[in-house]
């Protein structure tokens, strides 16, 4: 399957694509505790392929910046082959589409059939565009919207039209150009920025939206990265944009939630117990992955500190 897909990919045979793209019931993922949301190019081959490896809570399978205008429809039937061959999937997988005056609606139309788990939908503006959005969007998928331009801002907190609509994102870059702000604004310790990223939370908390924050665009300088996220967390965020595997890493290691941590090392010292009775010191369990005595020790050891 992949090398057929490769195949008519590098051949620019959309039609071929087109007819790998099989629509399929998908069991969708309704987590909204995902701490990681990694982009992903759809005309990446080889990083969609890697999909139900990453560590990434939630996959962000893009159409808009970083797909050049001829490469979109390659991108667009590309999602939808790999939205149709994962049928259940661990990550929350979402499809951001492009501005909904640039072929957005008409995306999101296609799409429906392939069942992603959410829509993105960048560039909105006012209510009444994500009532539209909504009515064109199936029932059971969910809606997110990306807050980048300053009507946005303005009518945050009248955004969320429905319960369905349940995810912003923080485009801070675009946000700040549409505002006429300077991106040099965004340092850790300018107020501008401690205001945007408060007020930001705070309504999305208020109208019961899961907040993400920004993605920080220097992948390389994970030290910054760091400090973002630790901020970040202690304001209240609980996930973060991510652009690169290290960046994600770091987000799912300081935005874990500290009860879903005990408990998870709570059954890993149980389920290691029981097979170190059998003479099983290395095992796979289907929720919690490879566990081993080095594993079994850290789980361990956070159970002793917090006791």
């Amino acid at each position: 399957m992949i090398d057929e897909i490769i195949k008519s990919y590098e051949q620019r045979d959309l039609e071929a694509l087109d007819r790998l793209a099989v629509p399929r019931y998908r069991e969708l993922n309704k987590t909204k505790k995902f701490r990681s949301a990694l982009m992903l190019s759809c005309n990446n081959i080889k990083h969609l392929s890697k999909i139900e490896s990453l560590e990434a809570d939630c996959i962000m399978l893009n159409l808009e910046d970083g797909v050049s205008k001829e490469e979109k429809p390659f991108a667009l039937a590309l999602c939808a082959i790999f939205l149709s061959r994962l049928q259940k999937c661990d990550k929350k997988l979402v499809v951001r589409v492009n501005a909904l005056d640039e072929g957005g609606y008409e995306e999101i139309t296609y799409l429906n059939q392939f069942m992603p788990d959410a829509i993105r939908v960048p560039k909105i503006k006012t209510p009444e565009e994500v009532k539209a959005v909504h009515a064109l969007l199936k029932d059971e998928i969910e809606l997110h919207l990306s807050i980048e331009t300053a009507e946005a801002w303005a009518n945050l907190a009248q955004l969320s039209v429905n319960e369905r609509v349940n995810t912003f994102y923080l485009g801070i870059l675009d946000l700040f150009a549409d505002m006429g702000l300077s991106q040099g604004l965004i340092d850790l310790e300018n107020p501008t920025m401690h205001y945007m990223l408060s007020h930001f939370l705070i309504t999305c908390k208020s109208i019961r939206v899961k907040p993400v924050s920004f993605v920080f665009q220097d992948f390389r300088d994970l030290d910054t990265f760091s400090k973002w996220i630790e901020l970040e967390k202690s304001m209240g965020y609980d996930a973060k944009g991510c652009i690169s595997p290290n960046q994600v890493q770091l987000a799912n290691k300081i935005f874990v939630d500290k009860e879903e941590e005990i408990k998870r090392a709570k059954v890993i010292v149980k389920l290691f117990e029981m097979h170190q009775e059998e003479g099983i010191t290395g095992f796979v369990d289907e929720e919690y992955g490879f566990i081993d005595e080095p594993i079994y020790k850290g789980a361990l050891k956070l159970l002793e500190e917090e006791n």
